[in-house]
């Protein structure tokens, strides 16, 4: 016999495995759980409270990334889901899973390198410098920041001298 405890541990880690699958609409090779964006689901009888985090305060693609959320909670049978923007703490690319790290590289976007938390602005730890950004495509160390905006906001446009490929990278954050 199945316990009520144990029906609302698996319909809450089944409601967290649909809503981490939903997918990124700017990086579609990312979903949201891989991206960090996904903080919290927390299912309430036929309810779902789901808590997401924008990469910035003003990401167009968290209306985008809500309403796919219901949409694919409603699909599996949630009779009420809930979307929460949350906004502290601010979300940083620390959350980024290795996994998606390594999605964005296999699809042409360096990931974001180092952690957000060290040499931060503001604390009295190192500085951070950037030293060089590694090219998705070729390997190479020799690229250059065309753009400090790329695709999207949280991008950067770089450069590769050696292939002479463009292509974005995620900035730390």
């Amino acid at each position: 016999m199945v316990t009520p405890a144990h029906s609302q541990a698996t319909s809450q880690a089944e409601a967290w495995r649909i809503a981490a699958a939903v997918p990124d609409p700017e990086v579609p090779v990312l979903t949201i759980e891989d991206l960090g964006v996904l903080r919290a689901v927390v299912v309430d009888g036929a309810r779902v409270h789901v808590d997401i985090t924008p990469t910035y305060s003003g990401c167009p693609a968290m209306e985008t990334i809500r309403d796919d959320v219901i949409l694919a909670l409603t699909v599996a049978g949630y009779d009420e889901v809930n979307v929460r923007l949350v906004l502290s703490p601010a979300w940083t690319t620390d959350w980024m899973s290795d996994a998606g790290k390594a999605k964005l590289t296999a699809y042409g976007i360096a990931p974001p390198s180092g952690s957000a938390a060290v040499g931060s602005r503001g604390t009295n730890g190192p500085i951070k410098l950037a030293l060089s950004v590694r090219c998705p495509r070729c390997g190479s160390l020799d690229t250059r920041e065309v753009s400090h905006f790329g695709s999207t906001s949280c991008k950067a446009l770089f450069e590769c001298r050696a292939c002479l490929e463009p292509f974005d990278h995620f900035k730390v954050h």
